[in-house]
């Protein structure tokens, strides 16, 4: 491999051996886009700065154009999330626009089960008189959307605000209730704002990261690279069942049983107070209810907890040394806290560790969870769907008066509480209450807990709606109507990262066919539903964007002194808070340096419960655990747009595997590479037994993204985030007779 070639495969992080290594053939590989590095035309007329589409990390991706097409893709080095990096999805970030199921021309399901070609007015006219006739006939709230973590914030705002204050939809929410909801719930609670309080930076200037259920080296590997650049030489300590490719890069390795972290985090609190480990000036001077919290963890004693984790009782006080010694300690999450049955709570324990340790308001500090998809946040913020536009309230008066003050829209339309979430809509369409759904750039007949329900569900309504940049999804072919929309590149506007930094995307290509950006496709029928007036001022997402930053103003996500892309884009991305004040404000920004939470009495709450065991727990017939997770960095969700491209599908296995522990494998007569299958109570499947000492005796492991994983996992939910627990649930093996 040239030099390079080498030096850039190097900022790509190592991938499972089973994976294969990166090599010249691939990153040159054949095709419209390869890796980037290979342009389809030797030089290029100008170059386009666009944030990546794929996952919540917001890298900036240099598009190369030559005659207005993009040929080539490089990652931006002078931006401060990426700083130059990008991974193998970034890279391949343009094949997803050229593949030959993408959704060109509306399609409406004829009586025979055919879906045919209409123009957008057919398409239009059906979509209005089917949806207005459902609920002239069940009422207002018989109809429902279900949208997405991964278009433009002003088209988040834009479905939003026609859905509930145009269409009269109460029912709304997005995929980012699988993804983000318990974080959202456990800030509101503890910090009294959805307010992730960190940056990227933190993770180059902590001397202890702690990462629970959090996978950061495939999940996000940009993170984890930021992760290799720190120069502390920090403790990296992973909390996961599994010996993840995280864990074998970390300093201390907790391996404890599935979904006992609570108890563990538990234990830990009770160790650090106990040893008069905290830090009592911070707890004293910025937090309330901590008495109330020590006295509830005195129960949670090291031989207790070590005998619930399943841990050595020395793993565990090494790790609550670690945290003393640390003088930056940062406590980072991902979905393997969010997405269980007690999963806000869990999230919380690791704010109350944080807290009361005195880890947060400090460079390489906080309590921080990492998002899934791209645009999560704005989804969080801006979306009408958890909250009322701008981070506001539904039940609020004064925020419903603020609202529509300043959208010049009659303050009646606005709903004074949140419609039902993602699982409830799903249960109104169960109990026939909810008839007609529309649902924007999400796949849930892949993605959803329990697959086989949904399906049968989604073929109840009386009118199914698909808006998506691909007519074969699985959700798709289900629908009556599909409205084919662009996809990232093909538009303008803007996403907000983890780290709450406010990017630009461009549109550095033609949408093909007849297919039309959502923002366009929300307008459009806005104008058929008769309510487009309501919207005159939303012309352009540019406009709709100046709205959102006067809604925001006041508000903790502030984003009122943005003026324009152009200063997101010269500025590198914006994080909020960013008033109409702010001056010259720095590049990384974290939040509570002043101690000041977005609680009335501007102090932290201590929150905490009892664990509750697993909903579903082991039995003699089905003895196995079963994890699910990230498959590869190459792999991306429900493969929806990854599996388009060569040189991503040739990065991990096209056909699914399942992870079992050699023990296991020879107790039951398994062979490596064996076709086995693994079910619950609710399906099976049949997947490659691939040994590894990864996972442990009586636990599997399959990856997410091939689409009959969710025929086995277990509808259940958190009481609190409403959010699927998608990580654990009681399975069987059996070989399969040959």
């Amino acid at each position: 491999m040239s030099t390079t070639l080498a030096k850039l495969a190097a900022l790509i992080p190592p991938l499972v051996d089973r994976h294969g290594p990166l090599t010249e053939e691939l990153l040159l590989a054949p095709g419209k886009f390869g890796l980037g590095l290979a342009p389809a035309k030797s030089t290029a007329d100008a170059v386009a700065r666009t944030v990546c589409g794929f996952c919540s990390t917001g890298c900036c991706l240099n598009v190369h154009l030559q005659d207005d097409e993009p040929v080539a893709l490089t990652p931006a080095s002078g931006y401060p999330v990426n700083l130059g990096m990008a991974c193998p999805k970034g890279w391949e970030a343009l094949t997803v626009l050229d593949a030959p199921d993408r959704a060109v021309t509306p399609l409406l399901r004829e009586r025979g089960g055919v879906q045919r070609a209409v123009s957008w007015d057919e398409a239009l006219q059906t979509f209005v008189a089917r949806m207005k006739g459902i609920q002239a006939e069940h009422g207002p709230e018989s109809i429902a959307f279900l949208s997405t973590g991964q278009i433009a914030t002003e088209e988040m705002a834009f479905l939003g605000a026609l859905a509930k204050f145009g269409m009269g939809m109460r029912h709304c929410d997005s995929n980012t209730r699988q993804c983000m909801a318990t974080a959202a719930t456990a800030y509101k609670e503890s910090f009294g704002f959805d307010a992730p309080p960190y940056t990227y930076a933190d993770f180059e200037q902590s001397d202890v990261i702690v990462l629970v259920g959090s996978n950061l080296c495939l999940a996000h590997p940009i993170l984890w690279q930021r992760v290799m650049r720190n120069p502390y030489r920090p403790e990296i300590v992973v909390i996961d069942p599994r010996t993840t490719e995280t864990a074998m890069a970390a300093t201390q390795h907790l391996p404890l049983y599935p979904k006992s972290d609570l108890a563990l985090l538990y234990g830990l609190a009770r160790l650090l107070i106990e040893r008069g480990w905290i830090d009592g000036k911070y707890i004293a001077a910025h937090t309330e209810g901590f008495d109330d919290f020590a006295r509830f963890v005195e129960p949670y004693t090291l031989e207790a907890v070590a005998a619930e984790t399943q841990l050595p009782a020395e793993s565990i006080e090494r790790l609550a040394r670690t945290i003393h010694a640390g003088a930056r300690v940062s406590f980072w999450w991902t979905m393997g806290v969010n997405q269980s049955h007690q999963a806000v709570r869990t999230a919380q324990a690791i704010i109350n560790l944080a807290l009361m340790t005195g880890n947060i308001g400090r460079p390489g500090t906080g309590a921080n969870s990492v998002t899934g998809q791209c645009n999560a946040m704005g989804s969080r913020l801006f979306s009408n769907t958890t909250n009322l536009l701008g981070g506001h309230d539904f039940a609020n008066p004064e925020h419903r008066a603020k609202v529509a003050g300043i959208l010049d829209i009659d303050e009646a339309v606005i709903p004074q509480k949140l419609g039902r979430p993602y699982h409830l809509i799903v249960e109104g369409i169960l109990r026939g209450e909810i008839r007609g759904l529309w649902i924007i750039g999400t796949n849930p007949a892949h993605s959803w807990i329990n697959q086989s329900m949904l399906r049968d569900v989604l073929d109840r309504l009386d009118l199914l709606v698909v808006q998506d940049m691909y007519h074969s999804t699985e959700t798709a072919q289900h629908a009556d109507l599909v409205l084919p929309a662009a996809a990232w590149g093909e538009k303008d506007g803007t996403l907000i990262n983890s780290e709450r930094r406010v990017g630009v995307i461009r549109k550095v290509s033609r949408a093909p066919g007849e297919a039309l950006t959502d923002f366009r496709i929300f307008q459009a029928i806005a104008r058929y539903w008769g309510c487009g007036e309501m919207f005159r001022a939303w012309d352009s997402p540019e406009a709709v964007f100046r709205i959102m930053t006067r809604l925001s103003a006041g508000q903790p996500c502030d984003i009122s002194g943005i003026e324009s892309y152009e200063q997101l884009d010269a500025h590198g991305g914006i994080q909020w808070p960013y008033a109409s004040d702010a001056g010259n404000q720095r590049q990384e920004r974290g939040l509570f340096t002043d101690g000041r939470y977005y609680r009335p009495n501007g102090r932290a709450k201590f929150v905490c419960e009892a664990p509750r065991p697993l909903p579903e727990p082991t039995s003699a017939e089905f003895p196995m655990i079963l994890l699910t997770g990230r498959g590869s960095a190459s792999q991306w969700h429900t493969q929806t747009r990854t599996s388009k491209s060569a040189v991503l599908r040739k990065l991990y296995p096209a056909e699914i595997y399942v992870e079992i522990n050699p023990a296991d494998a020879q107790e039951l007569g398994i062979r490596p590479d064996e076709l086995i299958e693994v079910a619950s109570q609710r399906g099976q499947l049949q997947a490659r037994a691939f040994l590894t000492l990864a996972v442990r005796p009586g636990q599997l492991f399959l990856p997410m993204h091939y689409d009959a994983t969710n025929r086995l996992t277990d509808a259940v939910f958190d009481p609190y985030s409403h959010q699927p627990a998608y990580k654990a649930c009681a399975v069987r093996v059996v070989r399969t007779a040959t």
